[in-house]
């Protein structure tokens, strides 16, 4: 199934259009999933509605019905492998901040056709210049504000940009440490232990970084630089890719870890949309 498609939604699953008064598209006031679809059903399909209920909880947005959300969204894949994407805004509301107590909710369903597979031998990454703002209140959670991580992806398609390459940038907070990728989580490997940046002053909490610390020995700890670029291997992790190695960043080049290759053989038994990597691969 190729192509792309769309449904809106209101709070009680009617179909509807989208109207200029809604606070998601005036100011970003939602919350959105985006997740792997696998012969019609999302087996992170748990993880990330809790996601959007904590989201949810934190900017004070009501959820539609969780069964009435996902028999929409098993009919609009229609058994395919896919990209899912839901999006929920607070509603539509008048004219300022202000949020309306009485708003009710909003969703959309979008069907997009799968990325490209990533490069056998791993991503090429580079740095990006934007930073990220430092923001207790909305780290973690995945709002639809995501203007910082447009502006960092849209670095490498400038005209002097360097490294046009790459696959995807990493970004680091105002305060100088790295955060993670403009579209994926962050892992080091470091004298034996792995490591990844917390996520409670920005950033997101990733699905598939959630599935690696629940099934791997990995601390979560502020991470400079160097301690990227110094590494023994560095991964990133995105609930619609899986886990994604990666092999370059500027000079630094990394071979496949061993231990890489056990996450992943780890995810495909977990995940059926993730093949592991073959074993022959060198």
């Amino acid at each position: 199934m190729g192509g792309s498609d769309w449904r809106v939604f209101g709070d009680a699953g009617e179909l509807r259009g989208i109207e200029p008064g809604d606070r998601g598209l005036a100011y970003g006031d939602s919350l959105f999933e985006t997740m792997r679809a696998h012969r019609g059903d999302v087996p992170w399909w748990d993880a990330h509605w809790d996601r959007l209920q904590l989201g949810a909880a934190r900017l004070g947005i009501r959820l539609p019905v969780q069964a009435r959300v996902r028999e929409q969204a098993c009919a609009l894949l229609e058994g395919a492998d896919a990209v899912l994407r839901l999006q929920v805004t607070r509603g539509v509301g008048g004219r300022g901040y202000a949020p309306p107590k009485d708003a009710r909710p909003n969703w959309i369903l979008a069907r997009h056709p799968l990325p490209p597979a990533p490069p056998v031998a791993g991503l090429h990454l580079r740095w990006c210049t934007t930073r990220l703002a430092l923001q207790p209140a909305l780290a973690g959670i995945k709002h639809g504000n995501r203007l910082e991580q447009v502006l960092a992806r849209a670095e490498w398609d400038a005209p002097d940009a360097v490294d046009p390459a790459a696959d995807d940038g990493l970004m680091c907070s105002t305060d100088g440490d790295v955060v993670g990728a403009t579209a994926a989580n962050l892992f080091v490997l470091a004298d034996g232990r792995w490591s990844t940046p917390p996520v409670d002053r920005c950033g997101v909490a990733g699905v598939a970084r959630r599935w690696l610390l629940d099934h791997f020995d990995i601390e979560q700890r502020r991470l400079a630089p160097a301690d990227v670029e110094t590494a023994d291997a560095v991964v990133l992790s995105n609930a619609v890719r899986g886990i994604l190695p990666v092999a370059r960043l500027g000079e630094r080049r990394w071979p496949l870890h061993p231990q890489v290759r056990e996450w992943r053989q780890r995810l495909a038994r977990a995940h059926p949309a993730f093949p592991p990597i073959a074993p022959e691969m060198p």
